[in-house]
């Protein structure tokens, strides 16, 4: 099914068609909110609403789509499809969230963000495993950024950054 004969939340979820790259859509897809970022990053309350927004949107946005391509695929599961990445959107900007703008505070964030998603360490795999559905989908990112803002945190804090 092309991207166009998609529907619309669809193309949300796959982060403006991010997700749909052959090669680590969750990088692609973390990289296509770096924009967003950067216009919201000077306003805090603009950046909290955007954060709050992805946030509530996110478990029936990520949970519908995926019941779509698991229909599409005749019933083949797949708990958290690589193509959506709405929930690496939600992750990035929770990193970030409340930090001022430097290149290499964004860098550090992207960085860590993007190693505790793909490694997973307990309990964020645990989440992954046990935690089904748009909810599912949405809450190891949110894990995986919690965890990536408490190590971007101690190094700002700390003067490595």
């Amino acid at each position: 099914m092309s991207m166009s004969s998609r529907p619309w939340y669809h193309w949300l979820a796959f982060g403006l068609g991010s997700g749909l790259s052959p090669w680590l859509p969750g990088t692609m897809g973390t990289l296509a909110v770096i924009p967003i970022y950067w216009l919201v990053v000077p306003y805090p309350m603009l950046y909290s609403a955007v954060l709050l927004l992805i946030l509530a949107v996110g478990p029936w946005l990520c949970g519908r789509t995926a019941r779509d391509l698991q229909a599409q695929q005749g019933g083949a599961r797949a708990i958290d499809p690589p193509a959506i990445v709405w929930d690496e959107w939600a992750g990035l900007l929770l990193t970030l969230w409340g930090l001022p703008f430097s290149w290499s505070t964004l860098l550090a964030g992207f960085l860590l963000f993007r190693f505790f998603d793909m490694l997973k360490p307990w309990p964020i795999s645990w989440l992954d495993r046990r935690i089904h559905g748009g909810m599912g989908i949405m809450l190891d990112d949110l894990a995986a950024a919690l965890a990536a803002t408490v190590v971007l945190r101690g190094l700002l804090y700390g003067g490595w950054l």
